[in-house]
């Protein structure tokens, strides 16, 4: 089932667009990673209003009563929260959907890029049974795994002449595009002692190298999907006007 419903068309869709795009498979990735931003726009959406509403929720008078009242009885406390997040019709899931979402993607997307590399007879025949007959498989193999000075079959490292080791540039760049991303996506908090905003700033944190490991020890076309899909992230918030430029200043305390 996970072959068919996520390894196989992940694998004919960078393949077909491989075609397009002129035998160039970092390209490939690149167009793949839009694609699969603009599928999953009506999931961000969703996100904003869910961290929108569950902010709102931080000032009102019944919430901050509820917590008051309840504050020794934890039970009852989340009794009455889920109480009134039905009232108000919020899911306080909803901002964390499409996080949740981008896992299975990142795996589907892993082993498509190390199966369309397919370099052995053995890795060749697996990968024509996961094709479609309309691509010709025969006439496109080997795929071109050469994008700029990277591999996007191997991990990523930048290697210089005078430098005993490589630098994994694009590593990096996952690290300072992903927190960047959280940071700015990232709505204001009216309490910095709410457990949410607490949870927040340590996604923040630890999101960003969890990320920047993938990127250092998988397949560097993995690693390009990650920093593409982070730019595209935080254009998406700029066009929307989300963005929260003031979380970049660590002294400011103000909310926007």
């Amino acid at each position: 089932m996970w072959d068919s419903l996520i390894i196989t068309p992940f694998l004919n869709i960078l393949i077909y667009i491989y075609t397009l795009v002129g035998n160039n498979f970092g390209f490939a990735i690149i167009l793949f990673t839009i694609l699969i931003r603009l599928l999953t726009y009506p999931l961000t959406v969703r996100q904003i209003k869910g961290a929108q509403a569950m902010q709102d929720l931080q000032k009102d008078k019944r919430w901050l009563d509820i917590q008051a009242k309840h504050k020794g009885n934890k039970e009852k406390l989340a009794q009455e929260q889920m109480k009134i997040y039905k009232e108000l019709g919020i899911n306080p899931f909803a901002s964390c959907l499409p996080t949740l979402i981008q896992f299975p993607i990142i795996i589907g997307l892993y082993q498509s890029v190390i199966r369309s590399l397919a370099s052995t007879p053995t890795q060749l025949l697996d990968m024509s049974k996961h094709i479609y007959p309309f691509l010709n498989i025969s006439a496109l193999l080997p795929l071109n795994n050469r994008f700029l000075w990277m591999d996007l079959g191997v991990p990523e490292r930048l290697e210089l002449p005078f430098l005993t080791f490589g630098i994994p540039i694009l590593a990096i760049f996952v690290v300072i595009t992903t927190y960047l991303q959280s940071k700015l996506m990232t709505p204001p908090s009216s309490n910095p002692s709410d457990q949410g905003a607490q949870m927040a700033n340590m996604m923040t944190l630890y999101m960003p190298f969890l990320m920047g490991y993938f990127a250092y020890t998988f397949a560097s076309g993995l690693a390009l999907y990650f920093v593409t899909s982070n730019l595209v992230g935080i254009l998406q918030y700029a066009l929307m006007g989300r963005l929260n430029w003031r979380n970049l200043l660590p002294k400011s305390k103000s909310p926007t």
